[in-house]
């Protein structure tokens, strides 16, 4: 099962292609979409998701993972970022990908065990849980890799326990 993990955003959207194979994960691909900031916004998401789409046609993800929004402060930078996850998931959804999403916490909770880690201790364990040589860069891409590996063991569990 080949699962891409996105880490929504306006300027930089990290991405992550994970493979899971009975249990097992291995890291296949991941990367970041960089957005210019001074083009129009509809220009910026048009960008977005011509990026995402030919990731998509290379890795041919059968399921997605994308980081749910929490916001409690700047609403213009909410409404920006939602726009641009809109837009990830209408894209996801035309290539037939099937999407789930998570909170950051449930992400936090799955990869570490606990809910309110730090961003570094999510990156350790993801490094470690898919053995890779380093944190990869920039952190939307290390989150984005932890939404996949979310994503996988959420199956997990789904499987165990008989929930769908």
């Amino acid at each position: 099962m080949r699962i891409i993990g996105i880490d929504p955003g306006t300027a930089i959207i990290g991405w992550s292609i994970i493979e899971e194979n009975g249990g097992n994960l291995t890291p296949i691909a991941y990367g970041h979409i960089a957005t210019e900031k001074g083009l129009d916004p509809a220009d910026r998401l048009c960008a977005l998701a011509d990026e995402l789409e030919s990731v998509l046609r290379i890795h041919e993800p059968q399921e997605a993972s994308v980081e749910e929004l929490f916001f409690s402060t700047n609403a213009k930078t909410a409404i920006s970022v939602a726009q641009a996850r809109g837009v990830i998931l209408l894209t996801l959804r035309r290539f037939g990908v099937i999407i789930a999403g998570y909170t950051p916490n449930q992400v936090k909770q799955s990869v570490t065990g606990y809910g309110s880690a730090d961003k570094r201790q999510v990156q350790m364990m993801t490094k470690n849980i898919l053995r890779l040589p380093e944190i990869p860069k920039p952190d939307d891409t290390a989150d984005a890799i932890a939404v996949a590996v979310c994503h996988a063991f959420s199956r997990k569990a789904r499987s165990v326990y008989g929930k769908r």
